[in-house]
């Protein structure tokens, strides 16, 4: 059970909620802070002062007065034509994050919403009813309205449910009992960066994994190609003291230690004196993307303490327009997120290349196949990975730079936040594709090299990797064993195994 309270949640609590189906609850103090701010609203209307978004239109409309009378149904009108969006649905991980977001937005008493209307989201995510949220419509510029109206259309027994079968059904045949706003209420329901925020919030929980495969993936391959571990000597990078490089450097020099392998031509002169860039510098480029998430994650947890509205309801009765909307921050540690995730999955498909390349293999057969001509080995997979690699490089442009002017120019500077961090979600899930490319490719290089033995972590890798791909030999219909390979990158499964003998990898 996650309990939303005044000071807000964790990201935890969030990845529990959209991916867990936690069950939400609303704590004593939230609800005290909710009827707080709601008794200032309700002074305001019955003072009859005008207040935007209380007794006035929205946006270019914000200098129209709105009677009395007419204010509920001025909340109810925003919702139904702010829920403007098309395409396809948003997947049901990011709308539950989203609604969790606005609950905790609301609970921190400065909406001047009614407890009400925040349980009824509550009620909503113990259901397990899920809003029909199109993929495009969002701007992130007051916040993300489009997305955000959907799910509150659902609250007044309108719009879309996403079914279980992936199917649109109405919240009429859903069974949602439906909800009168009053006023303000509709526009707390929609101005916040709920959507983007929770998007960077998942997408720093799976690059945090990645990165670390991303280690293992790099360790696995520079054992195959017989390179040295003396580049990641903890001596070497402690003279450049950038915390993430010396975090993968530890990481890949634990993995690649007591392997016959890297004891086979430790001390051969003959031997390469340096490495390649794409396997001496791994930590470098792994670092820097460790560090550039390290950034995400301080962006994130701000905005998670946030109050994300407009206009907001100030304890001392002053009802204040505020910018806090914009989707800025978010927007920013997203496409900077997506530059350095790209560059991992960049450098790890140059290995996979590096050991397909006979003449840069160190005596690997082409390909990877002990009879190459007839078979043609791991040749394909490699193109798959440069595919997504150019696809990875083409998402990494910026969105963020991308404003467009809306609203009748009262809105001129929108942040594309939303844009950006769903972008950087695909950018992550190629990089697990990538990974899992260089997972088989490393392996095999690894099964090649027999009789000598690899490292316990290595033994490991191979171990699982066998179970669906087996050994070296006559070409398989690779698609599934790539999809097994991408779904034990993006599983802990491998990782908790390797952790066992080589200790908690950073």
């Amino acid at each position: 059970m996650i309990t939303i309270t005044a000071s807000g949640i964790t990201p935890d609590d969030l990845v529990a909620v959209a991916r867990g189906n936690a069950r939400v609850t609303l704590a004593q103090d939230a609800l005290d802070a909710m009827r707080a701010s709601r008794a200032i609203v309700d002074g305001i209307e019955r003072e009859g002062r005008p207040v935007y978004g209380v007794s006035t239109g929205f946006g270019a409309l914000a200098n129209t007065f709105i009677a009395p009378e007419r204010r509920a149904e001025l909340q109810h009108a925003l919702i139904r034509s702010h829920a403007a969006g098309i395409g396809a649905p948003m997947p049901r991980e990011v709308v539950r994050a989203m609604m969790l977001l606005r609950i905790r937005s609301l609970a921190m008493g400065r909406s001047g919403v009614r407890p009400e209307v925040a349980q009824a989201l509550v009620d909503l995510l113990n259901a397990d009813i899920t809003p029909w949220v199109p993929e495009h419509g969002s701007l992130g510029a007051s916040g993300d309205l489009a997305p955000l109206a959907h799910c509150a259309l659902v609250l007044i027994g309108e719009g879309w449910i996403l079914a279980k079968d992936g199917s649109r059904i109405t919240a009429a045949v859903a069974g949602v009992k439906p909800i009168e706003l009053s006023s303000k209420e509709g526009l707390a329901l929609i101005n916040g960066t709920d959507g983007m925020l929770g998007m960077l919030l998942l997408a720093i929980k799976d690059a945090a994994h990645l990165f670390t495969m991303a280690d293992v993936t790099a360790a696995l391959s520079i054992e195959a190609m017989l390179g040295s571990d003396r580049p990641f000597m903890p001596e070497l990078h402690t003279i450049r003291p950038h915390p993430g490089q010396a975090a993968s450097a530890a990481n890949i020099h634990r993995l690649l230690q007591h392997s016959p392998i890297m004891d086979s031509h430790r001390n051969d002169l003959v031997h390469a004196v340096q490495d390649a860039y794409s396997m001496r510098c791994a930590p470098q480029v792994a670092g820097a993307a460790r560090d550039t998430l390290e950034f995400a994650i301080t962006v994130a947890g701000r905005e998670l303490r946030s109050i994300v509205d407009n206009p907001v309801v100030l304890p001392d009765g002053r009802v204040e327009s505020t910018g806090n909307f914009h989707g800025a921050p978010l927007g920013f540690a997203a496409d900077y997120l997506a530059i350095a995730a790209s560059e991992v999955g960049a450098i790890a498909e140059r290995r996979v290349d590096r050991l397909l390349d006979v003449c840069r293999s160190r005596d690997l057969p082409p390909f990877l196949t002990p009879d190459p001509g007839v078979n043609s080995g791991l040749m394909i997979a490699q193109y798959t990975a440069a595919g997504i690699v150019a696809e990875n490089r083409r998402l990494a442009a910026p969105a963020s730079v991308d404003s467009l002017p809306t609203s009748g120019m009262q809105e001129d500077h929108v942040s594309m936040g939303w844009a950006a961090t769903r972008k950087l979600r695909t950018v992550l899930d190629n990089v697990c594709s990538i990974l899992a490319v260089e997972l088989l490719s490393a392996v095999r290089g690894i099964q090649l090299r027999a009789p000598l033995r690899p490292s316990p972590a290595g033994r490991l890798a191979v171990a699982t990797v066998e179970r669906f791909a087996g050994g070296p030999g006559p070409d398989m219909f690779l698609a599934p064993v790539l999809e097994a390979a991408r779904s034990l990158i993006s599983s802990r499964e491998l990782r908790a195994e390797i952790e066992q003998t080589t200790g908690p990898l950073d």
